[in-house]
């Protein structure tokens, strides 16, 4: 049995991430797992948000769990453990639109034909457009601060 489990069934609540991370530091091979689950929407989001396109934020994700994977022993307990993989994510971003910087771009406005009117679906559209439009670096601060809650020295310490 995973440790993780194991502590899950001592305490008869969740662990909690940093009890998940340690718990894979130390050999259990379903932490990690765990806490990627856990967090796996939040984190393909800020990807899909930060990256170009939908491959490129798949690439980064997985690109980045890698990462975190790997390096999960050098976390130094002084963040949250979904702001380290955040960072990591947004990283992994950032990396992968350098290396593409030569890649053509289309114009949002072309590239999207709005079939649903519906004012949610408008505006989510619109604020995405308006993201896309930002420099890679502004746009990850914003996506930190504005839609995930992130406060502005957080986001400064994470980026």
């Amino acid at each position: 049995m995973g440790l993780g489990r194991q502590i899950r069934q001592e305490h008869q609540k969740e662990p909690s991430d940093a009890e998940l991370l340690a718990a894979h530091v130390a050999g259990d091979r379903y932490a990690f797992e765990e806490l990627f689950y856990r967090h796996h929407r939040k984190l393909h989001r800020v990807a899909r948000l930060t990256s170009r396109s939908s491959e490129d934020a798949e690439d980064a994700l997985q690109e980045a769990m890698l990462s975190a994977h790997r390096s999960a022993g050098s976390f130094r307990q002084d963040a949250a453990v979904s702001s380290w993989l955040y960072r990591i994510v947004v990283n992994a971003c950032l990396d992968r639109l350098r290396r593409n910087k030569a890649h053509p771009t289309a114009a949002l406005d072309d590239a999207y034909l709005i079939t649903d009117r519906t004012a949610q679906v408008e505006t989510a559209i619109a604020v995405e457009r308006a993201l896309m439009r930002l420099p890679i670096e502004q746009r990850a601060a914003v996506v930190a601060v504005d839609m995930h809650g992130y406060s502005v020295a957080d986001t400064a310490r994470m980026l």
